[in-house]
């Protein structure tokens, strides 16, 4: 997967001594931390709004991406709540790179017990835009290496590594010769809202459907339609932000959730605030010419809770 650079620049920012941050192992609820909410082209600006209204401080953005600051609660909050972004990483170490050796002795050299244990699994996404870095995968193995070589020479044992159901999820960005490795917070992407059951041969992203409704500025003050609706997403995302309902309540998990530092009170008091929650009085109606899809919209909008 190649991208652009957004990322990396939020790494020059941090306050990092030799390119180390420990501001991602335990601490407390209120440590203030960055924090990037990665998004789709053109989302930025909404994604900052979004952001903005949660309490985020310090928000910059870059391209497909917004960096903040903000503490434990926040996190939680900006996975659950905001529907523009695709993932919110929390960057923990940055440094420079000429080479696939100097990534490896770089992450080597970094304190992985703030982070992983020998009982953990994780995995690693790596996101390449440079000239000197050309296959993200190799850059990810490379990772993976310096990761497992720390803990067999002072452990002698490593811990494991688990595509599909990692307890830490990394994610490396290369831009040029700039890395960031982050946490990230959210495991699968947040777009996966966890309501689709049924989709046709294109279905839209929802980030994408949700980016596509906040930009009109319409937030549920008359009826909505689409006369193309397919398998009923922006119906469903639609109706989520006319009623107040978080985009991510459907969803079964969260990366976050398997951090040593996880606080399921917090989170359980920001997952079942209704606060937010306000009447809808108009209509959302679909049309489409195919019945299948149709069909695929009234199962989607019934698993969502939306049906009446």
């Amino acid at each position: 997967m190649i991208e652009n650079e957004g990322i990396g620049e939020v790494g020059e920012k941090m306050a990092v001594k030799k390119g180390l941050s420990h501001d991602g192992g335990v601490t407390g609820d209120k440590a203030q931390f960055t924090m990037v909410a990665k998004t789709l082209a053109e989302l930025e600006e909404v994604l900052a709004e979004e952001l903005i209204a949660l309490g985020a401080d310090n928000v910059e953005l870059g391209t497909r991406m917004v960096s903040f600051t903000g503490d434990k609660a926040l996190m939680y909050k900006a996975n659950v709540h905001c529907r523009t972004a695709l993932r919110i990483l929390k960057p923990i170490y940055n440094f420079k790179a000429e080479s696939a050796d100097e990534v490896y002795e770089a992450v080597k050299g970094f304190h992985w017990d703030d982070y992983l244990s020998l009982d953990s699994t994780f995995a690693i996404d790596a996101v390449v835009f440079s000239h000197i870095f050309t296959h993200s995968k190799f850059v990810a193995y490379k990772v993976k290496d310096a990761i497992a070589d720390w803990f067999n020479e002072k452990y002698e044992k490593r811990p494991s590594v688990s595509v599909t159901n990692p307890d830490i999820m990394l994610h490396i960005h290369v831009a040029h010769n700039k890395c960031t490795l982050s946490l990230d917070s959210s495991g699968e992407s947040l777009h996966k809202r966890g309501y689709r059951v049924a989709q046709g041969d294109a279905p839209l992203n929802e980030v994408l459907a949700a980016g596509m409704i906040l930009k009109t500025g319409w937030k549920g003050e008359c009826d909505f339609i689409d006369p193309m609706c397919g398998s009923g997403t922006l119906l469903i995302e639609a109706a989520m932000i006319a009623l107040g309902i978080p985009p991510g309540i459907h969803r079964t998990n969260f990366a976050f959730e398997k951090w040593s530092d996880f606080d399921s009170d917090l989170f359980s008091t920001i997952y079942n605030d209704e606060s937010k929650a306000r009447e809808f009085t108009h209509r959302i109606m679909g049309f489409d010419i195919s019945p299948k899809a149709i069909a695929n919209a009234e199962k989607n909008v019934k698993n969502a809770g939306l049906k009446k």
